[in-house]
């Protein structure tokens, strides 16, 4: 039942599972949005030469396909075929909050809030809304069928490696101008999206993201739109 005295879920009552999910949610964008004010505080008030604009462990973004212009977006929409998991699509709204991720370090280890992501690091994307990991694994995708990219968690909240993306660009440490790459670890196959493949009902135009055997044009995204801690020193 709901706690008369603070009006919030009492968090014994197995029944009331939902409503923590929902809580928790809410709490988590609340976070993202505290984030959001106390990065952009700190990078307007930092010495720019200092900071050359690294995407770092910590910050929320969207990334944007540079061959499709949509940005990579889940919901709580699921496949109704496949794994039947949390869809992952790419949206060419630029507002929806749907579209932000929170870099995290790979499954079963941490990293340091600000630290800057080096070529070939792994990382999860958790989406911020519903707090599931950007996953992949062996099912087909609905309609390229290629392989189905998804969004998980575990009971703990926590997935497994099928969440670990192996990030890849042409320098040491990601900016926030450099065009990458997401490598699946588990599996080797690469982040895409193609408006050669897009959905109706009940999504209607968003284009679906799927992991690729190789690399091409469909297979680059640009970080946008996000709150960035800026970069610590080691």
């Amino acid at each position: 039942g709901i706690n008369a005295e603070y009006g919030i879920p009492d968090l014994r009552d197995p029944g009331n599972l939902g409503e923590m999910q929902k809580l928790f949610s809410l709490l988590l964008f609340i976070y993202t949005l505290t984030l959001l004010f106390v990065s952009t505080t700190i990078a307007h008030n930092h010495d720019e030469e200092s900071d050359p604009g690294f995407v770092t462990c910590g910050s929320v973004v969207k990334l944007r396909n540079a061959k499709a212009n949509h940005r990579l977006h889940s919901h709580k929409v699921t496949y109704g075929s496949g794994s039947g998991q949390q869809s992952v699509t790419a949206i060419s709204d630029v507002d929806d909050p749907n579209s932000l991720w929170l870099i995290k370090g790979p499954h079963g280890s941490a990293c340091k809030t600000g630290a800057p992501i080096k070529k070939g690091e792994s990382i999860r994307l958790q989406h911020v809304l519903t707090t599931h990991f950007l996953h992949s694994h062996l099912h087909a995708s609905p309609i390229s069928r290629q392989q189905e990219v998804s969004c998980y968690s575990a009971a703990n909240n926590e997935g497994d490696s099928g969440d670990n993306w192996q990030v890849h660009f042409s320098g040491e440490s990601w900016k926030r101008t450099d065009r990458v790459r997401l490598i699946h670890d588990d599996t080797g196959r690469f982040l895409s999206t193609s408006v050669a493949h897009k959905f109706g009902h009940p999504i209607p135009g968003q284009l679906e993201v799927a992991a690729v055997s190789s690399a091409d044009p469909t297979t680059e995204w640009v970080t946008e739109e996000g709150f960035y801690f800026v970069a610590q020193k080691d």
